[in-house]
């Protein structure tokens, strides 16, 4: 069980959360919710250990698994030993006995040593630890053969994944993951999930995905009023009880004040009269009658909406029988898109959907112009204005600025209070538009591209993985702005919900090649699970794990 007594956690005049006590028990899983900048990675690196509150205490079980962020600690160390080190005794023990077999003045201490090692091991499960070890990195996307390989060799994604393995090895009493699906495919998600609900320990996690939470969490620990409040129940769950709950006390107020206000009226009209006794009554009353104190929500909702300027031809894009290849470590070539055709037609909703390494990126990049294809072509349509949201979103936001500047280069004759009103829309207001972009957060430099889309009014929409770094009240926002927008939008995400509401038609990248199904993703799923032609990939030559 992990318990919190009385913390409070404030930098500086700004307070996240105060006098919070909570419990996390066992058997139950917790999503740790607010938007982006509530606290929620603060309150997990206090449970971590890796903070301290202003005040209070938190105990937390001996063995906990951690999901660290530092993806570069490792590059030394083999991929099966990193995730070894999940278990720190195990670790340390393996570690010890190592040196004592290399040792070359062997002596009885190190004899006696070594047998309590071998002890030690035995009760960590060492002798099996590789092989559950090897099962966690396959259930996750890392292919068997690269198991003994340096982390260095791996991809930023990859890495990721790996430290993912790290916090689920060795049987731990708690699991703390923050953000476990970024970087994760929609099969590694989908094990992810069934890992969890499996798991008997005590789980608290923050996620943006909705979906990941409403299929795994029994509980929601939700950072809002300077406090931390569980709710029973997934998500959904618990946004419908807090919408009722705040409901049901504002209207109690209303009509605390209307009651009032009567009982005031009175006292006014016959406080100097001959019904003292009565006006005394009412006084009464009226102290009793006392509001129920509603603290400011910090919950903000960006007003994301993509409007067009001007329409484009009937055609947007076109590739024609286009092909992308790379040239790997070992001086071979992957080929990643092989002969591949496609028609975008205007005001088409399309997402791009698939396992990691299959050429997601690659696809958009050639859409997009940003990288050429090795054979075939791309052409653009008539009149086509073409917006591109990258997935390594720092690209394309220039430092050394202010938000507000970075913006402001972009205008046209839009002046001050355009820009200025954008950026509120977006949750710049006031000084907030002031920061400089180089220390801006995921979130927002995703919301700062955004604002940039929504400023240019483009007729086309290219967006690769625009979700990864916002918060529930983001997503929720960008899938009804993409859902309402009138121009032609392809996206690529691993968002369920986000697949689900707003696409049309998905493009599906499969390591038997590429399907283009016309059709919704329950639609693509159903005739999937069907063995539809029309859901089939197009046959590549070749698959492999691009790294």
């Amino acid at each position: 069980m992990i318990s919190v007594s009385n913390v409070t956690k404030a930098y500086g005049s700004k307070l996240l959360f105060e006098n919070v006590a909570v419990q996390f028990t066992p058997g139950n899983r917790y999503g740790l919710t607010g938007p982006n900048g509530a606290g929620k990675s603060t309150f997990m690196k206090i449970l971590q250990g890796d903070e301290e509150p202003n005040s209070g205490s938190v105990h937390v079980p001996k063995k906990i698994g951690i999901l660290r962020q530092d993806q570069f600690r490792y590059d030394n160390y083999r991929i099966i030993d990193t995730v070894l080190m999940g278990n720190p005794t195990l670790w340390s023990a393996l570690e010890e006995r190592e040196t004592l077999y290399n040792a070359t003045d062997f002596t009885d201490e190190m004899g006696i040593r070594l047998g309590e090692l071998e002890g030690i091991i035995a009760d960590e499960d060492g002798y099996v630890a590789e092989q559950q070890a090897a099962e966690i990195l396959q259930g996750i996307g890392i292919p068997a053969e690269r198991h003994e390989h340096l982390m260095t060799t791996l991809p930023t994604d990859l890495k990721f994944r790996v430290l993912l393995a790290q916090a689920l090895f060795g049987g731990p009493e708690a699991l703390l993951l923050d953000e476990p699906t970024n970087y994760l495919d929609l099969a590694s998600i989908q094990w992810l999930e069934e890992t969890l609900i499996a798991y008997t320990g005590t789980l608290v996690v923050i996620s943006h995905d909705r979906h990941f939470l409403n299929s795994v969490c029994t509980d929601i620990a939700d950072i809002d009023y300077e406090t931390i409040i569980i709710y029973p129940g997934n998500y959904d769950n618990m946004v419908e009880a807090k919408v009722q709950s705040r409901s049901r006390i504002e209207a109690e107020n209303r009509d605390k004040q209307k009651k009032v206000a009567q009982l005031q009226e009175f006292v006014s009209r016959f406080g100097a009269g001959t019904r003292s006794s009565q006006v005394q009554s009412r006084k009464k009353e009226i102290s009793r009658l006392e509001l129920t104190e509603l603290k400011k929500t910090n919950i903000q909702r960006p007003y994301i909406r993509f409007e067009v300027k001007r329409l484009s031809g009937t055609t947007v894009l076109e590739a024609q029988n286009i092909s992308k290849s790379y040239e790997q470590l070992d001086g071979s070539i992957l080929p990643v898109i092989e002969g591949f055709s496609m028609s975008i037609g205007r005001g088409e909703r399309i997402a791009v959907i698939g396992n990691n390494g299959m050429g997601k990126t690659t696809l958009v990049r050639m859409l997009v112009g940003d990288l050429t294809p090795d054979e075939g072509v791309v052409k653009p349509g008539h009149e086509v204005s073409l917006g591109y949201f990258p997935q390594d979103y720092k690209q394309g936001i220039e430092a050394g600025r202010t938000a507000y500047d970075w913006l402001a280069g972009f205008a046209g004759e839009e002046g001050n209070e355009v820009l200025r009103g954008l950026l509120g829309r977006m949750l710049f207001s006031g000084e907030a538009a002031l920061k400089q972009t180089e220390n801006l957060s995921g979130g927002e430099s995703a919301r700062l591209l955004m604002a940039k889309l929504m400023l240019l009014q483009h007729n086309t929409l290219i967006l690769d993985e625009p979700t990864n770094h916002l918060d529930l009240e983001a997503v929720s926002a960008l899938a009804d702005a993409l859902e309402k927008y009138t121009g032609t939008v392809l996206f690529v995400s691993h968002d369920r919900d986000l697949v689900s509401q707003v696409a049309t038609r998905i493009i599906a990248l499969t390591p038997d090649g590429i399907a283009d199904y016309e059709g919704t993703y329950e639609e693509y799923l159903a005739a999937l699970s069907e063995g539809k032609p029309s859901a089939m990939p197009h046959k590549r030559k070749s698959a492999a794990l691009l790294l």
